[in-house]
């Protein structure tokens, strides 16, 4: 019944890989279509063959992924266990958001593959976070908005439930969140400077009206025309305790056109009495202000802040 479970799988997929593309003849899907017709014929050795072969021809990257699944199949129905584990990693590697059907596989084989994925995905999901992270730093936002997403997706997924519900994960959870909504609002377009108003003209015996207010424009990170202010005086207080794993939070300071910090934020926090001295230290930090064709300007800024156990 195992076999037979996988076989339908096994045939479903690679059919369905086939008709994806009709027009497209390659060698690559005649070896797919050769596997598909020895595997149904309980040829698993031959088909593991060819499958292989194929893999190291390089493949497209949606060629691969069918391979890699069907090489796991293959080999868990030769009972090779420890192979099929290997390859169930590529695919995971390859692709973490895919199981099996729970209507077309034996539970032996889903089981097979949860395994795998329990393991992996604590992995894979730092890695998605890291290079999120590292765009973000590039202010490359919407790879960083992206990446952050696939991220919180892998996150909530049933079999990382578990370990994202604790430390580290659960951190790198919340931080995931905050850097996406970050790089949002860094990707929306930027307001037009303020048009000053003009006053109307008054008659010679009225005083004139006074000039309306004015408001400043705030710049941050999206706007690409703007030179983003240079820190002068921009130290963190060391951390006075102990740390059991690395922490991390984001610290927001309003620059005005002056270089001086007008309002610090913590829009990620990292521990209570750490926060208010970070906020404190922040509010006399010094910058050269940000400029927009020369001319000084409002800038909010974001700051990362790095906490890890002393060696």
């Amino acid at each position: 019944m195992i076999g037979r479970s996988i076989r339908n799988l096994f045939t479903a997929g690679l059919a369905a890989a086939i008709i994806a593309a009709p027009h497209r003849a390659t060698a690559a899907e005649d070896s797919i279509a050769a596997a598909r017709d020895l595997y149904a014929a309980a040829a698993y050795e031959d088909a593991l063959a060819t499958l292989n072969r194929l893999g190291s021809a390089g493949p497209r990257a949606t060629e691969a992924r069918v391979i890699d699944q069907y090489r796991a199949l293959c080999l868990l129905a030769l009972g090779r266990t420890g192979e099929a584990e290997h390859a169930i990693e590529a695919v995971v590697t390859t692709d973490p958001t895919y199981h099996p059907s729970d209507s077309d596989v034996s539970p032996r084989v889903r089981a097979a593959f949860s395994d795998v994925r329990q393991r992996m995905l604590p992995i894979v999901a730092q890695q998605k976070y890291a290079d999120a992270k590292a765009a973000f730093d590039r202010k490359q936002y919407a790879q960083a908005a992206d990446g952050f997403g696939k991220a919180l997706e892998l996150f909530a997924d049933p079999d990382l439930a578990a370990a994202a519900a604790r430390p580290p994960l659960s951190d790198l959870r919340t931080l995931s969140a905050g850097f996406r909504d970050l790089s949002l609002q860094a990707m929306a377009p930027p307001s037009p400077p303020p048009v000053p108003a003009v006053p109307a003209p008054q008659p010679a015996a009225v005083p004139p009206a006074p000039k309306p207010v004015v408001v400043a424009h705030i710049y941050g990170p999206g706007d690409t025309d703007v030179v983003a202010p240079i820190a002068i005086h921009q130290e963190l207080p060391s951390f006075r305790g102990t740390l059991s794993r690395p922490m991390q939070g984001v610290l927001e300071v309003l620059i005005d056109e002056s270089g001086m910090v007008v309002e610090v934020m913590m829009r990620v926090a990292v521990n209570s009495s750490y926060d208010k001295m970070a906020v404190t230290a922040a509010a006399s930090w010094r910058y050269r202000p940000a400029t927009l064709n020369g001319v000084p300007v409002k800038y909010r800024k974001t700051i990362l802040l790095n906490l890890t156990p002393a060696p």
